[in-house]
């Protein structure tokens, strides 16, 4: 009898309920695809919808017109910060969501340590199919379900990709390629699940080779220097004065700028070795060509970066992905482009802190926002697990930033950020602290120097002002800040730990 009622009961139900919510649960929403492009060293000063300050030169010249479409059609983290501006730890860091003390990764020849959870590997257990192809450059091996990655730095042509069955070598331009095994990889996928694919460029990284298509291109054009192309080093700590990152006496002339007899008849150089030989620039006259020369090479192999983020946006519109998927630009940290006469990163100074994180999640967020709450690549991991109904450990130091791409940003949605740089590469000394709203506060433990800027009066960060008495109760606030911060973290090491194994080029 209890069979029959319990029939009766079920035809009842399906009688009441509307036949469209039959419909939602049948055809419930997807998970969303999320596709990641990850350049190397890309500033958001030569990014055009970043409005920094080659913004308008790279707008006029089509620089990074497929980015800043992407930027128009979703949304740009203006306070997007890394957590130690240098490749591996911060590749590290968006595995791993935890600084670089707790995942292991401080310097260039550290891998995670073992055990230590990571995204890419959730992902799968979120039913996920997960792909990374391109530049990796960490000692430990990747824990996505698909992979094939640059060994090493990886070269700028005819690369070789590695992949849990072996490496093949392939012809062509480095950042071609690897948009063609993406492309490839994303045509072949099991089309019965979401996914993730992480396309990481080496361009445009160092030492700057442009394809071919593009190699005299933007010749002619004049790119406004910074106004701090000679800083002096003046009313900052001794570091500032004593790096080995200057285009004055850093940057070498064959590797980095492709002068000499070995380039003289290379279509790609030939004109610039003439140039050079007829002018034969000295003192400032031969910095303000080295910076020409540099940021012209620097802005081509970012085009083709440009290039493949067209090549990916057009594949998923004839797919008909575009709707379903999320798309996001990023860059492992910010460059210098000459600003205080430099070249590289580290610091933790404005142009070396930055990382352009710019999104497209349609439906979701509204085409051209500008966000600006603070966000780190801390937060990355968190945030893809999120968007992917997947679940984080306890313990992460990152926060998913998905309240805040839905508009619902936590009214405890943090004010600053911690940063901490071990290498001492280019002789940039140990350094940490942290970025606030108006203030950049650096601790140099080794020389027991500090330093304050005050960003709003001096954006260039041009004078420290820690022991301006006129900042003492900043100082104090400042301070404290930081050790909170470092105690939340569990940051208990300040200078750099030792050496393990052979030093990564970088």
């Amino acid at each position: 009898m209890s069979s029959i009622l319990t029939s009766i009961l079920r035809i009842v139900v399906s009688l009441v309920i509307p036949f469209g919510s039959f419909v939602h649960a049948a055809d419930s929403p997807r998970k969303p695809n999320i596709v990641f492009i990850f350049s190397d060293d890309h500033s958001i000063q030569t990014i055009g919808a970043y409005e920094s300050r080659l913004s308008e030169f790279c707008k006029k010249h089509a620089i990074t017109p497929n980015i800043d479409k992407l930027a128009a059609e979703g949304g740009v983290f203006v306070n997007s910060f890394c957590a130690n501006s240098l490749c591996s730890p911060s590749r590290a860091a968006i595995l791993t969501g935890l600084h670089g003390h707790a995942n292991g990764v401080r310097t260039l020849t550290q891998g995670i340590t073992p055990g230590v959870w990571s995204f890419p590997k959730a992902l799968g257990e979120a039913g996920y199919q997960a792909a990374v192809f391109g530049k990796w450059h960490l000692a430990s091996k990747p824990e996505y379900e698909t992979w094939s990655v640059l060994q090493g730095q990886g070269p700028y042509e005819n690369p070789r990709l590695s992949s849990a069955n072996g490496a093949e070598a392939y012809e062509g331009y480095t950042t071609d390629v690897i948009t063609d095994v993406s492309l490839a990889w994303l045509e072949k996928r099991d089309q019965s699940k979401p996914f993730f694919l992480a396309v990481q460029h080496k361009a445009p990284h160092r030492n700057w080779i442009p394809p071919v298509r593009f190699a005299t291109w933007l010749d002619g054009t004049e790119i406004p220097e910074p106004e701090t192309l000679f800083d002096n080093y003046e009313n900052r700590g001794s570091g500032a004065r004593n790096q080995k990152m200057e285009i004055d006496r850093h940057m070498a002339m064959a590797s980095d700028l492709k002068v000499g007899e070995q380039f003289a008849k290379d279509p790609r150089y030939a004109a610039r070795n003439a140039d050079f030989a007829k002018r034969k620039p000295e003192g400032r006259d031969l910095v303000r060509w080295k910076y020409q020369e540099y940021l012209k090479d620097y802005l081509r192999c970012i085009r083709a970066v440009d290039e493949s983020v067209g090549r990916i946006d057009e594949a998923l519109k004839k797919a008909g992905l575009s709707e379903k998927t999320i798309v996001i630009y990023s860059s492992d940290q910010g460059f210098f482009m000459g600003e205080h006469g430099w070249f590289d990163k580290r610091w933790i100074y404005e142009e070396s802190l930055h990382m352009p994180f710019i999104i497209r999640w349609p439906g979701v967020v509204k085409p051209g926002t500008r966000f600006a709450e603070f966000i780190q690549n801390i937060d990355y991991a968190p945030a893809f697990m999120e968007l992917t109904g997947g679940k984080t450990p306890d313990g992460l130091h990152g926060k998913s930033f998905v309240p805040v791409l839905k508009g619902a940003t936590p009214a405890d949605w943090r004010k600053s950020v911690y940063y901490h740089y071990y290498d001492t590469g280019h002789g940039v000394p140990v350094h940490y602290g942290l970025r606030a709203e108006q203030f950049t506060l650096a601790h140099f433990p080794d020389t027991k120097e500090w330093e304050l800027f005050d960003l709003k009066k001096d954006p260039q960060q041009m004078r420290n002002v820690f022991t301006d008495a006129a900042y003492a109760a900043d100082v104090t606030k400042l301070q404290a800040e930081l050790t909170r911060l470092r105690a939340q973290y569990h940051a208990t090491e300040e200078t750099a730990p030792a050496k393990q194994g052979k030093r990564a080029k970088k």
